[in-house]
């Protein structure tokens, strides 16, 4: 999947909100801690790590929300180092359930937060690639759901989110 038009539609919400924000500090470190956020946000939507229960998995459309949420703050983290030359989405399979997934995931962001390179970064990538498999979400079901939140996030910015 092409991310050139995410990148581009993040890059310009990024500087919207930077000038609407006044940020002038580098958020790096917060947009990674944000990342994590949203993919626990996520792992809880799916409720698979929750054996204890026997409650099912929120609706599809909140999932794919939480997902989305996510694929916000990777792009941006990839611009805030220069590594939205990216171009497509990497392809690649992490091996294990979707609990086992979320903890590679993890794992991989830290990794990226770390090292901040191009190949922690495509692995991170590879993980949500994954996590999107598992979930059986399509990449045109992301971009729309992108488009969407990407829109909504805009709007939070002009009524004081």
């Amino acid at each position: 999947m092409d991310l050139t038009t995410l990148f581009t539609m993040q890059r310009e919400l990024d500087t919207y909100i930077q000038k609407n924000q006044l940020v002038a500090k580098d958020v790096f470190k917060e947009k990674g801690l944000a990342l994590l956020v949203e993919l626990s946000e996520l792992a809880n939507e799916t409720r698979c790590f929750k054996f204890w229960s026997t409650k099912g998995p929120s609706e599809r459309d909140v999932i794919l929300e939480e997902y989305v949420d996510s694929i916000h703050f990777l792009l941006s983290l990839g611009i805030e180092k220069r590594l939205d030359t990216l171009k497509v989405w990497p392809t690649g399979e992490v091996e294990g359930n979707l609990t086992e997934v979320f903890l590679q995931t993890f794992n991989a962001i830290h990794d990226f937060i770390a090292r901040k390179d191009m190949e922690s970064y495509e692995n991170v990538w590879i993980h949500y690639g994954t996590i999107a498999k598992r979930l059986e979400v399509s990449y045109i079901e992301i971009i729309e759901a992108y488009v969407e939140k990407n829109e909504e996030n805009y709007k939070r910015q002009q009524t004081g989110y």
